[in-house]
């Protein structure tokens, strides 16, 4: 099982950048995809999850209003649209899966809002 995202960068405060995550290793159409964010010094925390079939979806109330989850499972990939970025939202930003009881995640990419 691998997970790769990608997207990450340094924005303006007010700007929108979209994440991406990669997977392999396993059926991506089967599997709730969520994506985590620990900025430095705090724990991870919940920001986004889709349903396997993407009709369902679920935001962090921080972030409601302004991030999109979406997913591709033609593509075995799972998206993060977030816009009117903040400074509190800089993180690094993980998905992740949940396979037989285990999770998998991804590296990371670190996410950067400032002037």
């Amino acid at each position: 099982v691998q997970l790769v995202e990608s997207g990450g960068g340094l924005v303006q405060p007010g700007g929108s950048l979209r994440l991406s995550c990669a997977t392999s290793g396993f059926t991506f159409s089967l599997y709730v995809m969520n994506w985590y964010r620990q900025a430095p010094g705090k724990e991870r925390e919940f920001v986004a999850g889709i349903s396997s079939a993407g009709g369902t979806r679920y935001y962090a109330d921080s972030v409601k209003g302004r991030f999109t989850v979406s997913r591709d499972n033609a593509k075995n990939t799972v998206f993060l649209q977030m816009n009117s970025l903040k400074a509190e939202d800089t993180a690094v930003y993980y998905c992740k899966s949940r396979l037989m009881s285990q999770d998998y995640w991804g590296q990371g990419t670190q996410v950067t809002v400032s002037s």
